[in-house]
This record gives C-alpha cells, structure tokens and sequence, in this order.
C-alpha cells in the first residue's frame, strides 16, 4: 500500500507579487514567500522605502524584486505587469486605515479608503488572473482582509466597510476562477503590531479593549501571518477557496 504524502509548503520555481509589500503585513509576507523557495516582487508606491526593504532582506541572504508602482492607478498597473512574467501567487496586502465616528467620515476619506483596500485590489488581481488563466497557471490570489470584515468596530465604519467587501469580491472571484484552477481566499488578521497600527494601540483604553476581545490575550505579530500566508500560496491548500482564514486569536468566535 502506498501511503498519502502530505503535500508539500515549498514554493520553488514560483513567482510572487505582493502589493504593499515595503513594510507591516506585507514585507512579512514577502519574506514568507522567499524563504520557501518563491522568486518575489514587492510593490509600493515610495522606491527609497522598497530600497530599504530589499536590502534588508538582503542581509539574510534573501532577495526581493522591488517595484515601484501606484496600484491605484491602473495604466501603470497596466504597463508594470505587461514587462513582467506571469505570477503564480498575488498578496494583496496593501492597505490604508482612516478611523474616525461613522457622523464625521468625509467623502475624502472614504474615497481614498475604498480606493486602496478595494479599487485597487480588485483590478490588479483582474489582471494578475487573466494572466494566470491565459497561461494555465492554478496559481493563488490571497488578500490580506481583516477580523473587521467579519465583524464590526467602533469608529471602523469605512475600513470595515472595504473589508466587508473584499470577503464578497473574494468569494466571487473564486466561483468564477475556480474551472481555471485559480485558488482565492482572504487572510483575516486580529491587530497586529505594525506602523499601520501603531497610533490606535498607542491609546491604553484602545490596547485594553483590543486585549480583552482576544481570547488568547495578546496582541497579534507579523509572524503569525507569514504562516498562514504560505499554507494558501502552497499545494498545501490545494482544495481552499472562497474561504477567510482568521488569524484571530478567537475574537470571532463569541
């Protein structure tokens, strides 16, 4: 009898792009990828920042492609990927934050938020899986979501709002991608440390709040996305789609 094999989380010989990918969420997972064997682009709007980033993955004997690119703005998306190869795996990790009471939320503000967390992501990922598919790649798309697209937050109303439909955008996706062998899915993180939430958790009211909504009573880290992150990329993965992984510590589960 030949006994199953677990399937394999190496990532050698595919490609990688992972948006917002200079720093926070991002940088992790673009490291996450290259140290199973993946050949990673990390794309950012500021090329000094995506500098910085390459060489310090450099320092550990990692390299990561910059690219410096405005997803928000489609012809350069456009342009950049038609001089690249097809990619394999796409991270959407870029991400923007306004906070403020539902009452006082500007046009501004919502569109600049709307814009990044979901404009953006939704037309690099549409071309990301046309290439995919015109090339036969069972490739896999995951977008960094949030716990706050399963749930609400208090002076959250916008940022949930574009989480609430990345989890739709995502499930969708997957129905229609799916005959191409093309896996979507969404990693949910709880708050984690990083310069995107630092201003929030700086506020010891907010950090309380946040400590006592996490079962396991501390704050989450950027490695407790890098695993999760390479599960989806990964054969390991082979038969998820249009599902939300939560990286939660059980805020969810009450």
């Amino acid at each position: 009898m030949t006994l199953p094999q677990t399937p394999s989380f190496a990532l050698k010989g595919k490609r990688a792009l992972v948006t917002g990918g200079s720093k926070g969420l991002g940088f992790a997972s673009a490291l996450a990828l290259t140290q199973v064997g993946a050949q990673v682009w990390i794309a950012a709007r500021d090329p000094l920042t995506l500098e910085h980033a390459a060489a310090l993955a450099g320092e550990s004997g990692l390299t990561l492609h910059p690219l410096a690119l405005d997803i928000t703005d489609s012809a350069s998306v456009e342009s950049a990927l038609g001089q690249l190869p097809a990619f394999d795996i796409l991270v959407n990790s870029a991400g923007l934050a306004r906070h403020e009471p539902f009452l006082t939320v500007s046009e501004d503000n919502f569109d600049a938020v709307m814009t990044l967390n979901l404009r953006a992501t939704f037309f690099i990922s549409q071309r990301v899986a046309q290439r995919m598919r015109d090339e036969g790649i069972a490739g896999s798309i995951i977008h960094v979501s949030s716990q706050m697209g399963h749930v609400g937050g208090p002076n959250r109303s916008v940022y949930c709002a574009s989480k609430f439909a990345l989890e739709g955008l995502s499930k969708t996706m997957a129905l229609e991608l799916g005959d191409a062998g093309i896996r979507v899915n969404t990693i949910c993180p709880t708050f984690i440390e990083t310069e995107l939430s630092r201003q929030s958790l700086d506020n010891p009211d907010f950090r309380r709040y946040v400590l006592e909504n996490i079962k396991l009573r501390r704050l989450g880290r950027v490695e407790d996305v890098m695993g999760p992150v390479v599960f989806l990329a990964s054969d390991a993965a082979a038969m998820i789609t249009g599902t939300a992984l939560l990286v939660d510590g059980g805020w969810t589960a009450t």
